[in-house]
């Protein structure tokens, strides 16, 4: 990837991050202590079985390294402001959906250098591990995530009528720029995109509806709301994926990693829309 795509990606992610920062409130991390049970079991679904899932699927189906660092990756990403959205459409508890997106962001910072090394470990393929800078990772995530996000959060503090007025266009807006950014990472590897999209498709699938499905049975079994397990199944299967192709095409300058967070991009939709009928059918029932 040029310079100029490079750069291009990180400013369409820092838009995104700080759409993102419209939405949240102070509010929304002081839930963590209010109705911890749920935030618990929603952040345990995201933040440890949807990585540990991602292994045993890039294991058990003994893909490619480039495909299982790819579903590393991938799966170390927190839910984006489409979980929002979609949790929204779906009826879901959306307080939690948006509290539960807000302090993975805040995590990730320390969990996806973990994961990704571990992945780049495990699966490089090579008889020397390749070694990342963890720390110069943590300060680039800061840059494209934090930063966005607090200022975002700053506005809607301070100007909350203008912040409110440009929630919808910003997520919009948002939701073209991941369209477009999949649609150039494709195109920017179109002569071996179908190759990867035949061992990658399966796996992405895989992820996306066990992953969902996980989420979904553990909010039930803990008993809590339908509408919280709603937020917890999609916040679970519903990754950022701008942030995944942006870790994999600028911070550890390998497109291919990114091939699996672009198909898992367009699958996810598909899912996830099939997740806000049943709902909507239930709901009517």
């Amino acid at each position: 990837m040029t310079s100029t795509s490079g750069i291009v990606l990180a400013i369409s992610l820092i838009i995104i991050m700080f759409g993102m920062g419209l939405s949240l409130t102070m509010s929304d991390f002081k839930r963590v202590l209010i109705y911890p049970k749920a935030i618990f079991i929603g952040l345990a679904s995201q933040m440890i079985i949807l990585p540990l899932m991602g292994y045993l699927i890039a294991t058990l189906l003994n893909l490619s390294p480039t495909v299982a660092i790819g579903i590393m990756l991938l799966a170390a990403c927190p839910g984006g402001a489409t979980s929002n959205m979609l949790t929204h459409l779906a009826k879901g508890d959306l307080a939690l959906s948006v509290s539960l997106t807000a302090v993975s962001s805040l995590l990730s910072i320390v969990t996806i250098p973990l994961i990704v090394q571990f992945a780049l470990t495990e699966f490089s393929g090579q008889s020397q591990a390749i070694t990342l800078d963890v720390f110069a990772m943590i300060k680039q995530l800061f840059v494209i995530v934090l930063i966005p996000v607090w200022i975002g959060m700053t506005i809607k503090k301070i100007f909350p009528s203008f912040a409110d007025k440009m929630n919808n266009p910003v997520k919009t807006a948002s939701a073209i720029i991941f369209v477009l950014v999949v649609i150039g990472v494709t195109y920017s590897i179109r002569d071996v995109f179908m190759i990867y999209l035949n061992e990658a498709g399966v796996p992405s699938i895989i992820l996306n509806i066990t992953t969902m499905t996980i989420g979904f049975l553990l909010a039930v079994l803990f008993k809590l709301t339908r509408p919280q397990a709603i937020s917890i199944s999609i916040e679970t299967g519903i990754q950022n994926g701008t942030l995944a192709i942006a870790i994999a095409t600028i911070i550890l300058n390998n497109v291919a990693y990114s091939i699996v967070p672009a198909i898992y991009g367009l699958l996810m939709f598909a899912t996830s829309a099939l997740v806000v009928i049943l709902s909507k059918r239930q709901r009517a029932k």
